[in-house]
C-alpha cells in the first residue's frame, strides 16, 4: 500500500482520500491553537492579529446578530447577477470566436490585452463608470468572472474534433447546424466546466467590490470587523465564503456528472 502511494498517478481508493486531505487542515488547527493558546500576555501572537480558535467559534453568536444572513443575501446576489450577466456576454462570444476565424481574429487582441489587466484597477474603473450603487458592484464582477470565462469556452470549442465537423459537411449541413448541433453540443460538458470554474472565481473578487464602498456584503463585515472590532469575526467570514464557494462547486460537479454521464466526470 504504501509504496503505491508514491507511483506516478497513481489511484488512490477513495477510502483513503478523504482522510489524506484532512490532514493538513488538521495541523494547521494544531498549530493556530499552540500559536494562540494561554493568557493573552503570553503568546506567541497577540490575539488582535490572530484570535484562537475557541474565540473565533464563541463569537459566532454575536456575528448572526451583526444581521449575517442579510450580508450574505447581497453578497449572493451580487455575484448571481453579475455571473448571469458575463455569461450573456462570454458564452455567445467564447462560441462564435471558437466557431468563426474571424470573429476570432477580431476580437483575440482585445480579449488578450484584457487578460493582463489587474482585476483590481477595474474596481476605480468602474467606479468612475457606474458611480457607487449596485451596479457598479455588478458590472465589476461580471467584468472579472467574463476576463477569466472567455478564453475558457474559446478553448472548449476549439476542442472540438474536426472529424466531426467535416461529417457534418459531407451530410450537408450549414454553418449554422453545424454550429447549434454539433460544435456546440460536442463541446458541452467542457463549457460546463468552464462556467464552474469561472463561477469560483467571482468569489475571489468579492471582497474586494464590497470594502471600497461599504454598504452591506460579507466584504463589508470583513472591513468593518478590522476597523472596528472583534477581528475574530474577520475569520468566520471567511470560512463562510469558502464554505459557500465549496458548496457551490461541489453543485456545479454534482450536476455535470448527472447532465454528462457519458463524460465520467464534468
Amino acid at each position: 500500500m504504501m509504496k503505491d502511494l508514491f507511483k506516478l498517478r497513481s489511484s488512490l481508493p477513495r477510502w483513503l482520500i478523504l482522510p489524506l486531505g484532512l490532514i493538513p487542515m488538521i495541523l494547521l488547527l494544531i498549530i493556530w491553537w499552540i500559536m494562540t493558546a494561554g493568557p493573552v500576555e503570553q503568546r506567541m501572537i497577540s490575539p488582535t492579529l490572530l484570535p484562537s480558535p475557541v474565540e473565533v467559534a464563541h463569537s459566532t453568536a454575536e456575528l448572526f446578530r451583526r444581521d449575517l444572513p442579510t450580508h450574505t443575501l447581497a453578497s449572493l446576489k451580487r455575484i448571481g447577477l453579475g455571473y448571469l450577466l458575463a455569461l450573456a456576454i462570454a458564452v455567445p462570444l467564447g462560441i462564435a470566436m471558437g466557431a468563426l476565424s474571424f470573429m476570432r481574429a477580431f476580437f483575440t487582441p482585445l480579449t488578450t490585452a484584457s487578460g493582463y489587466i489587474p482585476i483590481a484597477t477595474l474596481v476605480p474603473l468602474t467606479l468612475s463608470w457606474f458611480g457607487t450603487g449596485e451596479l457598479q458592484k455588478v458590472i465589476f464582477l461580471a467584468m472579472a468572472f467574463g476576463i477569466y470565462l472567455l478564453p475558457l469556452i474559446v478553448s472548449a470549442i476549439d476542442n472540438v474534433a474536426d472529424v466531426y465537423i467535416k461529417t457534418a459537411y459531407t451530410l450537408g449541413a450549414s454553418t449554422r447546424q453545424i454550429i447549434f448541433y454539433v460544435m456546440i453540443p460536442i463541446a458541452m460538458p467542457d463549457i460546463w466546466n468552464a462556467m464552474r470554474l469561472a463561477f469560483g472565481v467571482g468569489w475571489t473578487y468579492l471582497v474586494l467590490t464590497e470594502v471600497v464602498v461599504m454598504e452591506s456584503g460579507l466584504g463589508y463585515l470583513v472591513q468593518i470587523s478590522f476597523r472596528r472590532g472583534p477581528r475574530e469575526h474577520i475569520y468566520l467570514v471567511i470560512v463562510l465564503i469558502t464554505l459557500i464557494a465549496w458548496a457551490a462547486d461541489l453543485l456545479w460537479a454534482r450536476l455535470g456528472r448527472l447532465m454528462f454521464r457519458y463524460r465520467g466526470t464534468a
